[in-house]
């Protein structure tokens, strides 16, 4: 008899948790939460800060989601870790995106513009002679790593600007030892995402550097973006579309106020430095938001922008067959539009 009474109440009790709403099931803790791997571009640093904030707020578990977010090794790389399966989703190139098609079957999309404009620049010493002139690089020494999307996409650079090819001497060099190699005066000058050259400022006096901007060689590109694999989209898209929401709301926040995001990136890394991921942030923000935001929203994309890229890389690198755009880009993921110009 107690038996059959146990078996009636659980039943009972089965049936009313299954009418309970998604939320109730959360708040009780009773829900798991979907497991999600996200690859970094690179290292933790505040140019990454709203994914953290999303976390350290709870705005992933709001939408039901466990992120784990790790260091990158480069936004090329990021590309590769997704369409391994090792990542389900993650931040890299846009260009390197489109040569990788390109070459074949690639089970990896972009579905949230997170760099609107690619932070690509070559900063150079003003004492090796490195101006504001691309000109200024010809024979000189540049630092680089093997594969990256800055020395990648330099000769897109030297076709729109008709410069002779090898304009300059590459100089193979790890990412950590970048900064040293120019402060040494071993090399003229590096390639860095502009943002990420706040390590050399702080080394440096921007004042004896020269910073040549791959925008203003009239490069217009997107940069990085939140790609997605195959898989994850045909398998879990509402996992896609919670993680892009919790995301956008997250870089919302951040563009308006970045303290608390900040805080967020040097609790996970606490030995980052308030000053300089503030004024790295500072510069992250001019390439997250601008003129074209405000027009399309933040995380979306122009679609005759993304053509011309396309265009360039093939001609730049020979492509036999160029991808469509909709094979780079997926646009049915993508948060409600929130239009947004950058200003704070």
């Amino acid at each position: 008899m107690q038996r059959r009474h146990f078996l009636r109440t659980a039943t009972c009790l089965s049936s009313a948790a299954a009418l309970l709403p998604a939320s109730s099931w959360a708040q009780t803790g009773k829900k798991a939460l979907v497991p999600v791997k996200f690859t970094l571009d690179f290292k933790v640093t505040s140019q990454t800060s709203p994914f953290f904030l999303a976390a350290s707020r709870g705005y992933y578990a709001e939408e039901g989601l466990d992120v784990q977010i790790d260091v990158g090794a480069g936004s090329v790389a990021s590309i590769t870790r997704v369409a391994s399966g090792a990542y389900d989703m993650g931040l890299g190139d846009i260009s390197s995106l489109i040569e990788a098609h390109a070459s074949g079957t690639m089970p990896v999309q972009a579905v949230y513009q997170y760099y609107n404009r690619a932070p690509f620049t070559i900063i150079g010493r003003k004492d090796k002679g490195i101006t504001s002139s691309l000109d200024s690089l010809k024979g000189k020494k540049v630092a680089a790593a093997a594969v990256e999307a800055t020395r990648r996409c330099w000769p897109m650079v030297a076709d729109q600007q008709k410069l002779a090819e090898p304009f300059f001497d590459w100089v193979t060099t790890d990412f950590s030892a970048r900064d040293n190699v120019v402060v040494r005066g071993d090399v003229d000058a590096a390639t860095y995402f502009h943002d990420s050259a706040i390590s050399l400022f702080m080394r440096m006096p921007p004042e004896q550097l020269s910073v040549l901007s791959y925008a203003d060689a009239g490069m217009h590109l997107y940069g990085n973006a939140v790609l997605a694999s195959s898989k994850m989209l045909a398998e879990k898209p509402e996992v896609v579309r919670a993680f892009l929401r919790a995301t956008q709301r997250a870089l919302v926040e951040t563009l308006a106020n970045p303290d608390a995001a900040l805080a967020a990136v040097r609790t996970r890394e606490p030995l980052l430095r308030a000053d300089q991921e503030s004024a790295r942030w500072a510069i992250t923000r001019t390439y997250l938001a601008n003129a074209e935001t405000a027009r399309v929203g933040l995380g979306h994309i122009d679609a005759a922008v993304l053509t011309r890229q396309i265009a360039q890389v093939g001609k730049t690198f020979a492509l036999k067959q160029l991808p469509a755009t909709e094979q780079i880009w997926n646009t049915a993921f993508l948060p409600a539009a929130v239009k947004h110009g950058g200003a704070a």
